[in-house]
Formats: structure tokens, C-alpha cells, sequence
């Protein structure tokens, strides 16, 4: 079997799996999606009440003082603050670098699983593309195998194509 006829058997299977992969990915954005909206909105304002006590403290010289506002505050910046916090005595250099090192940390954190949304959402419409070709393959295989001598081979045909434009809608779905 050369790889021609190895694709024209995986294309005689028709677009099903293709549409199951769609929406498996489609399930899997959706919760990624509901699990960073709660997220953010987890996180979102915790560093809020901390501004002013923290700004009166760094204002009167108290890096102690500050250090305990902001410590075991559950916010990204606080975290990033008290760990600049810790390390201020020994100069601008080491606060900038754990800032640095704080700051990428947190952004891996805010960012978890973007990427896969970014990537599913690009390919989505491709793979839906896929199985298009695919139904459509398989549709003008039987066409050539049987010909279409009535009306309703013609029918068959005609639905079979758009069972294969399905797996375009669902793939652009997804993406969109």
C-alpha cells in the first residue's frame, strides 16, 4: 500500500473523528476559559486595600513595617513586593533582580494555558478544513466507484458534501 491509498482509506472513514477531535478541543477551551475567568476574578483587586498602608510605611523609612503589610497578602503584587521587600537592604540591584524573577513567575501564573487557547484557536479552522476534505474525498470516491445513474444518488452525494462543509463550520466554531 503506497501512502496515496493509505490516505484515500483514512479518507473512506469519513470526518467523524475529525469532529470529535473538534470538540474535545472545543470542551477543553471552554473550561480553560471558565477556569481563568475564576481565576482573575479570585485575584482580582486583592492588592487594592494594601496601597495605602504600604505607600505610609515605605513614606516614614519602614521597610519592616512594610514587609509585613504586604506579607502572606494572597495578590500578585503583593508577593512581588514582599520578596523585593526581603532583599532591599542589600541594595537597588538585588530588588530589581527578585523583581525580575518575581515578576516572570507571576506572569507564567496569570498566563497558564493561553497558549493553548491561541493555539487551538488558530488551528481549529484547518483541522475543520481537514475533515471537509476528508467527507468530500470519500463522497467522490463512492461517485467514481458507483456513478450516479437517479436522483437519489444524486441526493446522496449532495448530502454527503454537506456533512463534509459541517466539519469547516465546526472547526471555524471552535475558533471563533
Amino acid at each position: 500500500m503506497n501512502l496515496q491509498q493509505a490516505f484515500l482509506q483514512l479518507a473512506l472513514l469519513g470526518a467523524n473523528w475529525v469532529l470529535w477531535i473538534l470538540v474535545a478541543l472545543s470542551v477543553a477551551s471552554v473550561a480553560i476559559v471558565i477556569e481563568r475567568m475564576l481565576f482573575f476574578k479570585n485575584i482580582a483587586g486583592r492588592d487594592t486595600g494594601l496601597m495605602k498602608p504600604l505607600a505610609d510605611k515605605l513614606a516614614d523609612d519602614d521597610l519592616d513595617g512594610a514587609a509585613k503589610v504586604v506579607k502572606g497578602a494572597p495578590g500578585p503584587g503583593a508577593r512581588m513586593t514582599a520578596a523585593m521587600l526581603e532583599v532591599a537592604e542589600r541594595g537597588i540591584g538585588s530588588a530589581k533582580a527578585v523583581l525580575e524573577g518575581n515578576r516572570a513567575s507571576e506572569k507564567l501564573r496569570l498566563e497558564r494555558n493561553l497558549g493553548f487557547l491561541g493555539t487551538v484557536g488558530s488551528n481549529a479552522p484547518f483541522i475543520g478544513l481537514f475533515g471537509t476534505v476528508l467527507e468530500i474525498l470519500r463522497v467522490f470516491h463512492l461517485l467514481g466507484e458507483q456513478g450516479v445513474t437517479t436522483g437519489d444518488e444524486a441526493k446522496e452525494i449532495m448530502t454527503g458534501i454537506s456533512e463534509a462543509l459541517v466539519a469547516t463550520a465546526i472547526g471555524l466554531m471552535v475558533a471563533i
